[in-house]
């Protein structure tokens, strides 16, 4: 072997690299965020949870326990209701994840499980005085309600009890068994589109540049806006059949209910599939080869499965993250097809999810026909 040789070709290399900006982009971009995805966004501590309050007693003991329960930060109240049918409206169109429900005979329940404790009864003790309904749609709003069913509220309920009681009881809406593919089946088909339909678009269109075909079409009248919509339209009856397949799995092997309209379903998913497919053409843009295409798809396909909620808990991140996850169609997607499959929402109560996907489409597909050029330079 000779050095000087391999010496050579190793300044070959990274001369290389350094006109490969994309890239030597990557190269430092990657490792940074995944640090700051991993070390700073991703907070498995549940915090923030949109919640609202029925208080059925409107006593001073009552409105110490709310008090006590906004303490712990782990729900914030941005609702109080006066039936349980409200309860059940913001549920199932998402608004909330949770509820604090202090039912009418409150008092009484707290003077029942004291007498209990002070006699030393060893009858089992009555229904606990609190209730806390939680959306069983998002496994870790699941992991929330464990939380808070062990909250230190037993020196403020019962100061002279001689045994631990259960102060507060769960009721777990859309998935009492609490089995955890309800939860994770609808959300793996946000994660299965945007690994598809982002990485083929975005590739399908490359290779077009690299193996000439381009050539071909600069002789055609075809304009940049036909020749953007016409590469996203066969895949979107690819990604709609990816929807069935996973749907019918779904429903076949894990028992996963659809509450929810089927045309209801398909139609996020079409939204959902044309901005993933936007996404797509938007990178085909920017990349020159499709290495660099399948390197800017996972640049974005991280970030989205990490902040859309669908493995980490979106209430526990930092501001700036959900702003930054708000940007993504992954996160407005998860929360459609939860809504939908499981909490047997209409598409027209999420209207907000939708508008910001179409928001989405509209900006990246304009961006990528105007980037779009019939020219081989």
């Amino acid at each position: 072997m000779n050095l000087r040789r391999l010496f050579s070709i190793v300044v070959k290399e990274l001369r290389q690299l350094r006109r490969d900006r994309l890239t030597f982009a990557m190269i430092v971009g990657i490792p940074t965020m995944q640090l700051l995805l991993f070390g700073y966004a991703i907070n498995l501590d549940i915090r923030h949870l949109p919640a609202a309050l029925l208080d059925q007693a409107q006593t001073a003991h009552s409105r110490e326990v709310f008090a006590a329960l906004g303490e712990t930060h782990v729900m914030d109240f941005l609702y109080r209701l006066h039936t349980p049918q409200e309860v059940d409206d913001l549920l199932r169109t998402g608004k909330i994840s949770a509820a604090l429900v202090i039912p009418s005979d409150f008092e009484r329940r707290l003077i029942e499980q004291g007498g209990a404790n002070r006699v030393g009864d060893t009858q089992p003790l009555p229904r606990p005085p609190l209730q806390i309904i939680v959306d069983g749609s998002d496994q870790v709003v699941q992991q929330a309600a464990a939380q808070l069913a062990v909250l230190p509220l037993q020196a403020l309920l019962d100061p002279a009890a001689a045994r631990p009681v259960k102060n507060v009881e769960i009721v777990n809406f859309y998935n009492p068994e609490r089995r955890a593919p309800v939860n994770t089946v609808p959300g793996l088909i946000g994660v299965i589109l945007t690994m598809t339909m982002v990485l083929f678009t975005a590739m399908a269109i490359v290779r077009e540049r690299e193996r000439g075909n381009l050539e071909f079409l600069i002789a055609t009248p075809v304009s940049p806006g036909e020749l953007t919509i016409g590469k996203v339209l066969p895949f979107i009856g690819i990604g709609l059949l990816q929807v069935t397949v996973v749907l019918l799995l779904g429903v076949a092997i894990f028992d996963v209910p659809i509450r929810g309209h089927l045309l209801d379903v398909y139609g996020a998913a079409l939204a959902f599939i044309i901005a993933s497919l936007s996404l797509g053409v938007f990178i085909s843009t920017l990349a020159q080869s499709q290495f660099q295409a399948m390197q800017l798809a996972f640049f974005t396909f991280l970030p989205q499965i990490l902040l859309s909620g669908f493995m980490f808990p979106y209430a526990g991140m930092p501001r700036p993250a959900q702003w930054l996850a708000e940007i993504f169609p992954m996160t407005h997607f998860i929360r459609l097809i939860r809504g939908i499959v499981l909490r047997g929402a209409h598409l027209t109560e999420l209207w907000p999810e939708l508008g910001a996907l179409a928001l989405f489409c509209a900006i990246t597909l304009t961006i990528a026909v105007l980037r779009t050029r019939k020219r081989l330079d």
